[in-house]
């Protein structure tokens, strides 16, 4: 989708709402994959807010994105019950099998590693989530045979 088509949209769907900055960044997020830091200004212009106040949501919230996305997102639950059973070793072992220092997106595109502070899957930890699909008792075998998937698919 165009980028201007994308923010234009989102801004005239919530135009006039009480707090309609997180809604229509949500929308521009799910159109493009992210959120174009070169058009904070048009967004915060609309909604008569600061850029700064605008930058300041997206960089709170660990769900917006400035820079798009792997064509795979893998979301690895950094909360105590996971890191109690293993996350931290999974997640060195992503990153090296992706070739990543720390979370952020391979060098081909094709997979975004991000923190996630809880899938809600306790029960079944160390926990991730592959393209929004919930996996629990990931180890580094299931995981490899996970990201073998989509390399094949």
């Amino acid at each position: 989708m165009d980028t201007t088509l994308a923010i234009t949209a989102a801004l005239d769907a919530h135009q006039g709402e009480a707090g309609a900055l997180l809604p229509v960044l949500h929308d521009i997020q799910d159109a493009l994959g992210f959120i174009p830091p070169q058009h904070l200004d048009v967004i915060a212009a609309a909604l008569n807010l600061s850029r700064a106040e605008v930058h300041g949501v997206i960089s709170f919230y660990h769900d917006f994105r400035t820079e798009p996305p792997g064509r795979h997102r893998l979301k690895l639950c950094r909360a105590e019950a996971c890191q109690a059973v293993g996350s931290s070793a999974l997640q060195d072992h992503a990153l090296r099998r992706l070739g990543l220092k720390a979370p952020g997106t391979s060098a081909n595109g094709a997979v975004t590693v991000e923190h996630v502070y809880c899938l809600g899957n306790c029960a079944l930890s160390p926990a991730v989530m592959l393209d929004g699909q919930l996996h629990g008792m990931v180890d580094a075998a299931r995981l490899d045979a996970l990201l073998d998937a989509l390399e094949r698919s």
